[in-house]
């Protein structure tokens, strides 16, 4: 698929409905297609880690880390973790605090298969979501780009509490994890799947 500008794959309401950029909304045949071409590269992974297997050789980056790292991520299988509604924060019973590792994932009626979108750290797990959030914004417009074509999905937040305390340590997992899994909303990877949803993030 061809790179553009941040913002030409999903449009904001805005720039759907005429405003700044004015471009077309995206068809549900094109949506439908970006969402195949990212379950078919994750799908290998989501039955390795299901399985206890490791990836074939082809298929797996060189870790650039500890080969403990690298048996923690063939090993953390994001979907045995807890489903939480991505508004987990306002309820009034604590969900978990302290460090985490944590996980945005999309499991669309229509797909056989779960996406994961996005891959994060914290050292609060119970406040990081809570506030301002890059990934919000691109879950939001997601979210929207499906609603306009009729599309469903039924996105999650899971959080993996036994993350290492240090930031240094968490980081080189959580970066371990993007290089390995490559979801669409984290900076890292959005080139690679013209993803960016929203064009104000830039």
């Amino acid at each position: 698929m061809p790179q553009g500008r941040q913002g030409d794959l999903f449009q904001t309401t805005a720039s759907a409905s005429g405003g700044a950029g004015d471009a077309l909304p995206m068809q549900e045949h094109q949506l439908m297609a970006w969402q195949q071409r990212l379950l078919d590269f994750q799908r290998p992974r989501f039955d390795a880690v299901a399985a206890g297997s490791q990836l074939a050789p082809g298929q797996m980056d060189l870790f650039r880390g500890t080969s403990s790292t690298a048996v923690a991520v063939q090993r953390l299988n994001p979907l045995a973790l807890a489903a939480q509604h991505l508004q987990f924060w306002r309820w009034p019973e604590r969900q978990g605090d302290g460090a985490a590792l944590y996980f945005v994932l999309d499991r669309p009626p229509h797909l056989d298969g779960p996406l994961l979108l996005y891959v994060g750290e914290t050292g609060q797990a119970d406040r990081r979501w809570k506030g301002d959030h890059d990934c919000k914004s691109y879950l939001a417009a997601y979210g929207e780009a499906l609603q306009q074509v009729g599309l469903g999905s039924q996105l999650s937040i899971r959080f993996w509490l036994d993350a290492p305390e240090g930031v240094k340590a968490r980081r080189a997992l959580e970066q371990a994890l993007i290089r390995h899994w490559l979801p669409p909303f984290n900076k890292e990877t959005r080139a690679r799947w013209a993803t960016p949803f929203t064009a104000e993030l830039d």
